[in-house]
């Protein structure tokens, strides 16, 4: 899997799905402007320890990131489709993109690809989720669609002493 963040904004999201994505073993690809430089406190306290865990990739443009991997299948998170993300059958090397905080993706990009556009479901009223909860909402719905290829399927107490 693949999550692409086209121009984020916020340091704390982009930080907050680093650690989704090394724990779930995700590329990340950041496309520029960027909103944050990558030492950026706010982006390193959210991300954590878990750098060192994830595969960041920082790309110019989108069409860069479209065209190396064309043969690929794309998704655009969008509170403008007329899908759900749980509509769709999702491949296991796809590539989940999701837009700027402020304003999301272009509408000329989703109307290119508006039948691979999937949105969250939301009460009438509200604009949108926050851009880490709807990575992890759509990541995981993909994931579960693969069985959790990869990832642990067991849970464990670990004893240690509570507080």
């Amino acid at each position: 899997m693949h999550i692409v963040l086209v121009e984020p904004e916020i340091p704390q999201n982009a930080g907050n799905i680093v650690r989704t994505c090394a724990a779930t073993g995700t590329k990340l690809i950041l496309v520029k402007p960027l909103g944050f430089i990558l030492s950026d406190k706010y982006f390193k306290r959210a991300g954590l320890d878990y750098f060192d865990l994830a595969d960041i990739e920082v790309a110019e443009n989108f069409e860069e990131v479209y065209e190396k991997n064309k043969d690929k299948p794309f998704y655009f998170a969008s509170t403008k489709s007329a899908k759900t993300y749980a509509d769709v059958a999702y491949e296991e090397d796809c590539f989940l993109v999701f837009g700027k905080e402020s304003y999301g993706l272009k509408e000329s990009l989703l109307k290119q690809h508006y039948d691979h556009c999937v949105r969250i479901p939301m009460r009438e009223g509200t604009r949108s989720l926050n851009l880490a909860n709807s990575v992890a909402v759509i990541l995981y719905e993909a994931l579960r669609q693969q069985n959790f290829k990869g990832l642990e399927n067991k849970g464990a107490l670990t004893g240690r002493k509570e507080d």
